[in-house]
Order: C-alpha cells, then structure tokens, then sequence
C-alpha cells in the first residue's frame, strides 16, 4: 500500500465536500403523479386554466384539466416535442421526426403545417418553442446528435414569416425569452452549456455568448445535458436536463440559476430525466415533464407538479 500524502488526502476531502454540496437537493418533497403513463412527456406550457403538453412516443399534444389527461391532438409520425398558443388563436408544435411544425386549431383539428423558411430552408429536428411579447415564436431545429454541429433556431413572426436567426449550434434544443423580452437563452445539448443572445427589434439575433457550462456549475461531478428552459418572473432560468446515463449523479434535477448564472438550488424528481417544465400562473408549482425509461420506447415516464421552493 502506497500511502496519501497529507495534501493529497486534503484535496480529496475537498472534492468530496464540493461533491456532496453540490448533489444535496434543495428541494425533494411534495411531488405529486398528475400521470403516471405518460410516453416520453415534453414541451408543456400552462394556457387559460390548463396544462398541455406533448407525449412524443404517443404522437400527441394531451391537455390535463385539474383533474384527467386527454388527447388534445394526435398525428402520426409527427413526433411531438413542444406545444405552444399563438395569438392566432391556434397552436404550434413540434414535429421532431417529420421535420415540421405542426399547427392544431383551438378546437384539436389539425391545420396545414410550415415546413419551410422564407428562404426555403428546411427544419432538422424541430425542438422547443418560446414565445415573445409582440406575437411571435422562437423555435429550435435541433440538427443531429453526435459530432456535427448543425442546430439552428428560427423566428416566425406575427404574420407567420419564419427566418433563421442562428445557426452552427451542436443540437439546438430548449429556449425561451427572457422576462424584459431582451435576451434569448438557448440550451446547446451536446456542449454542455445554455448561450445568450440579444434580441433586434425585428426578432433577430445578435452578440450570441456562452452564458453558462453547466458542467463547470456542478464542478464536472457528472456530465449535464440542458434540454428544457423557463424564466421566472424574477429572472431565475429553470434548465431540466436529459441524461444519457443512469449511473451518473445529479438525476432528476432541475436547476435554478439567477442572472449571472450561478445555481442557486435544484428541484429533485424521482424520476432520473426531467427534459422540460412548465409554471402554475403564480408560479409557486413547477408541472414537470419527466421519464423512468431513458433509452428506448415506448419511454415511459410520468408528469409531476412540484412546489416551487
């Protein structure tokens, strides 16, 4: 046996220490199943009295009233990722696996869908989408996994004119406005890290710059892949994360930064992948989208709401 010197035992109890600060949550209790046979759950948002939200592995957009989870709308092949409200009074989605973004009318029915920018650029794997205060929708075409970095996020504006506004991310995926309606954060998976950009007043995007590497947030004690973001109205950015291995630390977390990007505390499910969130109108309960099958359908999982604590 090769003995530890006296600093290297210190520099491992420090690692430990930060380790254990790092993993303790802060706030575990409280969870309640609003379904527990939800097929990869996504993209929700809380709407007139409702929390609607996609399950991607059923090829539908659910609405759960209070009191039961119904199909909303459902098209196969479509591969629901995210659904929003626009101030047309209908609503978008996501089609991640037909390259679309799928319009439903206020009654359910499915409506022509955009598949095309203005300059006639297609969409590789529509992700997430974020409104903005003068009738518009931010959305993200993730692009692929792995090593290519081809993600993009897009503008359709109030007369449904959709523009590409950046490029050259490695798989583009969670966004959203910022509360002042200045910045756009957008969660860059395979990097590990959410990035800012400064919104134009026509939509576009400029000074784009990494906000924070969550990796180095958590003093790399596991890797953290971003899916998932939200804003509160006190400028905390809510990041959900979708691991790709259950033999990591930090599962099932959602983590709260302020603006400055340092966390301030995490959300824990019992669930080990929570990709997205929604707020209750006073936003004192987070609804969390959330699986317990990681890796292959049908990815059963669950939607939770949470004290926001």
């Amino acid at each position: 046996m090769v003995r530890m010197r006296t600093y290297q035992t210190a520099w491992l109890a420090l690692l430990c220490l930060l380790s254990a600060m790092v993993s303790t949550p802060a706030a575990s209790a409280g969870a309640v199943v609003l379904n527990n046979d939800a097929h990869f759950p996504e993209g929700p948002i809380w709407y007139r009295g409702k929390l609607y939200y996609v399950e991607y592995d059923r090829n539908a957009v659910m609405v759960w009233d209070g009191k039961t989870n119904k199909v909303f709308s459902a098209q196969k092949g479509c591969g629901q990722s995210a659904v929003a409200p626009t101030v047309r009074g209908d609503f978008l989605t996501t089609c991640y696996d037909n390259g679309t973004i799928g319009r439903i009318s206020a009654d359910g029915k499915d409506l022509p869908p955009y598949t095309h920018d203005k300059a006639g650029g297609s969409f590789q794997g529509p992700n997430d989408l974020a409104p903005d205060a003068h009738g518009g929708m931010y959305f993200t075409a993730s692009g692929h996994t792995g090593p290519i970095i081809d993600g993009k996020v897009f503008y359709m504006a109030r007369d449904e004119t959709i523009t590409e506004v950046a490029a050259n991310l490695h798989y583009a995926n969670g966004l959203v406005v910022s509360w002042d309606g200045k910045t756009l954060y957008v969660a860059e998976t395979e990097e590990h890290r959410l990035l800012q950009f400064d919104i134009g007043a026509d939509g576009g995007l400029s000074g784009r710059r990494v906000f924070v590497n969550l990796d180095d947030m958590v003093n790399h004690v596991a890797p953290i892949w971003p899916d998932g973001i939200k804003v509160s109205s006190r400028g905390e950015i809510y990041v959900g994360e979708s691991p790709r291995d259950l033999h990591v630390q930090l599962l099932g977390r959602i983590f709260v930064l302020d603006g400055q990007g340092k966390l301030l505390r995490q959300l824990v499910l019992p669930s080990p992948k929570v990709p997205n969130l929604a707020f209750s109108p006073d936003e004192r309960t987070v609804y969390v989208m959330a699986l317990d099958q990681i890796d292959r359908p049908p990815y059963e999982g669950k939607v939770y709401s949470i004290p926001n604590n």
